[in-house]
């Protein structure tokens, strides 16, 4: 049988804690700007199909492809982490020192491989800058980086709870993907069980860290009237800080903690008749 059962899957869950807590600071810097640029381009992608097809529904369907690339290659993406490497401080394999360095990496990994995409993606879009027209791919990066950020803080407080909350269910389904990804043993098992909570926060327009590390910095090289001030405080911190809360506590926590074998009771023994 290709399925694995939720009780297997948290003791998955903690096996990949306490492994990517002892990858070393290269390996988490190489796997999360790979797994930055591959949410960058899957986004580039999602936007093509819907400025194409016109249906947002179309955009959520490819979004996937890039998240499912970094689970099957088992390369590192802080907003997943975020599900997995508190659970081993939770239960005293590593220190709370260790913990934070690992997703300390993993987030400036995955902020590089963003950045350094969406450099090539303006470069190869405007010949350099050479080229002052803009698609319909990058004025929907435009319309999209002012609407995460600007849009967010003319609200004021409102707003920043908005995104917060947005965050927050965000990475609930994405921590759900990398999750669901280990109820399978196949390779098109995990693909599929992956990408369907992922299809579903893309479809539903929620706050993700990562992808805003793309997003916003990608629309102000084509014109965004977007600060660095606007995309750190009107979105990066306040999504982030929601993606840690929807990760940990919806998925990471509440999965673990019901299907952990130890926490179980036992099943008792009803007698045999005759």
């Amino acid at each position: 049988m290709d399925y694995v059962t939720p009780k297997d899957v948290s003791a998955a869950m903690m096996n990949a804690a306490v492994t990517k807590s002892a990858l070393s600071v290269k390996d988490l810097l190489i796997r999360g700007s790979l797994s930055g640029a591959l949410l960058a381009i899957s986004v580039t992608l999602a936007y093509a199909a819907v400025t194409q097809t016109k249906l947002a529904l179309v955009g959520a369907f490819v979004f996937p492809v890039g998240f499912v690339i970094i689970v099957i290659l088992g390369l590192e993406l802080v907003t997943g982490s975020f599900a997995l490497i508190p659970l081993a401080y939770f239960e005293k394999k590593i220190s709370f020192a260790t913990m934070l360095k690992n997703l300390f990496w993993v987030f400036t990994g995955n902020l590089f491989g963003s950045l350094l995409y969406a450099v090539f993606y303006w470069a190869a879009v405007s010949e350099m800058g050479t080229n002052a027209e803009t698609g319909a791919i990058e004025k929907m990066i435009v319309a999209a980086s002012e609407r995460k950020t600007i849009g967010y803080s003319a609200h004021g407080g409102a707003g920043m709870m908005s995104a917060f909350v947005k965050a927050i269910l965000c990475n609930w389904m994405v921590c759900m993907g990398v999750v669901m990804a280990m109820t399978s043993k196949s390779t098109l098992g995990k693909i599929l069980a992956a990408g369907i909570p992922i299809f579903i926060f893309f479809a539903l327009g929620y706050e993700h860290a990562v992808v805003n590390m793309f997003v916003i910095p990608a629309g102000m090289f084509f014109g965004a009237k977007v600060t660095i001030a606007d995309w750190w405080m009107s979105n990066q911190l306040v999504v982030t800080l929601g993606n840690i809360v929807g990760g940990l506590l919806f998925t990471g926590v509440a999965i673990y903690y019901t299907f952990n074998t130890k926490n179980s009771p036992a099943i008792p023994q009803v007698p045999e008749t005759t």
